[in-house]
């Protein structure tokens, strides 16, 4: 390790060097890492909604509709003018409206009033519209255009373009404070004025390249952009500050500051090394879920976290080497004062805390897991966005509405009438779009325009397209999809195809349920197998899994106790992520603790522990808090901003179950630890 280290810091310029190559070169090339906001796209490729919809694509023109658009004060001439309008924008592939369904020439008071009252209702015209995904911006931007602000737009098609536009602007605000936030701490924590330029340029460097890399995905998702650098900056943060404070440790022991470096680095590697593979294990773990925005998000987090570890072990040594005489001359008193009384108090409270840890744990494991759910994206953004408001107005004149797409083998009319008059029978089917519905089984296909036609039959299959009354999900939509495809199935057993928001969203909801339980149990038993050889101890692996899932269940009990309901995905996501993130401090504690108490007894173990250890940690998990509340903050996406204050409120929880629980723990459990660990020589054993 000592020869490693030598070899790694011969050349400090050229080492630099290549770095601040790779981060420019990052830098410019990060622009060409496309961001998808569409929840449904990383559903697995063999789910059924994305099978339909590929075969959709394959056999027919226009897609699901995937916006609706309400114009409020206008006539029955006026809404069909703005009709063609919409339908003239680039990317628009179809507008639907009443006109589609049944001849508005005759007086619509002898009409069909369930239809009828479908597309346009006291002199309010509402457009289900199809946007191609190439033009999404584009296309809900002309939209918004044509309409003004007075009327409504909403669907997921909006849904997206909204959050691509806003969550970029959000990001770069919650960056800029976060770093400024970073920048404090370390002032305060620190013993230099360049200390904390030092560290960021540092971590700045290894956010650059990790951005850049991301172009080797080609796509990443929206939580993987709007999360990834944030978090590296906050999980990676206290690998850079313990280095600096290891080299300065040993500059007391050795006069050349590259054999203090050298001595730093083989006395850090450890600690370091442990904390930065159990939080790349519980990254990568996402990486198992079959819900692709878990494996994408695991990938550019675990990535991270390793080009953190390699700039901490081969940039930082070098940079530091060259500035360190900066760090002397810029040298200040302490702002924070010394730990040691703190470490007294916990002392003396530690044993209370974990009887109330002990009586804790079951009943946030049991609320945690009763919680409400959303699986899908209906609900990202709330009233008080114009997104919200919009939908919650279009809802309020016509209801909640959803439109699927059921494309079923073509030739025999008289079947797929016998189907469509089966799914009129349900109370949610308001309008049913086919060709035996609109031109009728009897009339041969010959005698219909090629437009109409292609929109309503392919060389295989015949499409209908089907108007419900119901919210994109839900129980009660979870239970109408399984009624419409057992009710397509008793015709065409497996011969059919159903696609829309809805049914993508019940297949997401069964994809990821499916995952939560394989996720977690391999995350916590990779990070329980990287303790066990690294501290070389059976209990000590078992305390710090226990102590700090804990934590995650407290976390998200408080939902469960508040009566509100969570994005499933960042429940899911956050299990893996505060696991990863946050037993960096428990070992980091419990690596000192071992230290020290083979140098004395086991409460002045405790004690020096917390006045050693308290800084660091405080220093990481603030900011990890700090990141996660300002993204719950600024963030106008509701499963972007739930995650961030899952990661603040988490994070809390964990420091918490570090400082005053684990101590305890140790503390009663010494003998125990003692006899559990390989070569180990306690200091009241001797």
């Amino acid at each position: 390790m000592k020869k490693l280290y030598e070899g790694i810091t011969a050349k400090p310029k050229l080492v630099i060097i290549i770095f601040i190559i790779f981060a420019v070169f990052s830098a410019l090339i990060r622009g060409f890492v496309e961001v998808n906001y569409d929840i449904n796209d990383y559903l697995p490729d063999d789910s059924k909604s994305t099978v339909s919809i590929d075969v959709m694509n394959k056999e027919f023109d226009g897609g699901i509709p995937n916006a609706r658009v309400m114009i409020k004060d206008v006539t029955v001439a006026k809404a069909l003018e703005y009709k063609d309008k919409i339908a003239d924008i680039e990317g628009v592939s179809s507008v639907t409206w009443l006109d589609d369904s049944i001849d508005i020439n005759q007086p619509l008071e002898v009409m069909d009033a369930e239809v009828v009252e479908t597309y346009y209702k006291d002199n309010t015209a509402l457009f289900s519209v199809t946007i191609e995904e190439e033009h999404i911006i584009d296309a809900v931007s002309k939209i918004r255009d044509i309409i003004g602000n007075d009327n409504a737009m909403e669907g997921s098609a909006v849904s997206t373009a909204v959050a691509t536009e806003s969550t970029v602007s959000e990001i770069y605000k919650i960056a800029i404070i976060a770093v400024i936030f970073v920048l404090a701490v370390l002032i305060l924590n620190t013993l230099s004025w360049a200390e904390p330029v030092i560290i960021l340029i540092g971590l700045g460097i290894a956010i650059l390249i990790n951005m850049g890399s991301n172009v080797i995905f080609g796509e990443i998702s929206f939580v993987s952009n709007a999360a990834g650098a944030i978090l590296q900056l906050a999980v990676s943060l206290d690998y850079y500050v313990f280095l600096l404070h290891r080299f300065e440790e040993s500059r007391k022991d050795f006069s050349n500051p590259r054999d203090a470096m050298v001595d730093a680095l083989c006395k850090s590697t450890s600690s370091i090394l442990s904390s930065g593979l159990t939080t790349v294990i519980g990254f990568a773990a996402l990486c198992l879920m079959r819900f692709r925005i878990g494996p994408d998000l695991g990938m550019v987090l675990a990535k991270g976290v390793a080009i953190s570890l390699i700039s901490v072990f081969v940039f930082m040594p070098n940079f530091i080497l060259l500035v360190y005489k900066i760090i002397d001359k810029t040298r200040h008193r302490p702002f924070v004062p010394k730990f040691e009384r703190f470490g007294r108090f916990v002392s003396k409270v530690m044993v209370p805390f974990v009887c109330v840890f002990a009586v804790v744990i079951v009943p946030s494991f049991m609320a945690s897991n009763a919680n409400d759910y959303y699986y899908g994206s209906a609900h990202i953004f709330n009233e008080k966005t114009k997104l919200g408001s919009d939908t919650a107005l279009i809802e309020q004149v016509f209801g909640m509405s959803d439109t699927y797409v059921l494309m079923v083998p073509n030739g025999d009319n008289v079947k797929i009438k016998e189907l469509s008059d089966e799914l009129k029978k349900l109370p949610q089917v308001t309008n049913i779009l086919s060709y035996v519905d609109t031109v009728g089984e009897e009339i041969p296909e010959e005698y219909i325009d090629d437009d109409t036609l292609s929109m309503l039959v392919s060389d295989n299959y015949s499409r209908m397209v089907i108007s419900l009354d119901t919210d994109y999900e839900g129980e009660d939509t979870f239970e109408l999809v399984e009624k419409i495809r057992n009710t397509a199935e008793s015709f065409y057993k497996d011969g059919y195809y159903l696609a829309g928001n809805g049914v993508s969203t019940y297949d997401l909801m069964k994809t990821v349920t499916s995952d939560m339980m394989k996720v977690n149990l391999i995350a916590i038993a990779a990070v329980f197998i990287v303790l066990l050889f690294t501290m070389k101890s059976i209990t000590l692996p078992i305390i710090l899994v226990i102590g700090i899932e804990t934590a995650i269940w407290l976390n998200l009990s408080i939902p469960y106790f508040n009566g509100s309901t969570i994005f499933y995905i960042a429940y899911l996501i956050i299990s893996s992520i505060q696991l990863g993130a946050t037993v960096d401090y428990a070992i980091l504690f419990t690596d000192r603790y071992m230290e020290f108490r083979q140098k004395m007894p086991k409460k002045q173990a405790v004690i020096s522990v917390i006045s050693s250890c308290t800084l660091s940690v405080l220093t990481s998990g603030s900011a990890l808090t700090v990141v996660g509340f300002l993204l719950g903050h600024f963030s106008t996406h509701g499963l972007l901003a739930q995650l961030g204050f899952f990661i603040g409120r988490g994070t809390l929880f964990s420091l918490a179950i570090v400082m005053f629980v684990l101590p305890g723990l140790l503390f009663l459990l010494d003998g125990v630890i003692g006899k559990t660990t390989k070569n180990i020589d306690f200091y009241s054993n001797r």
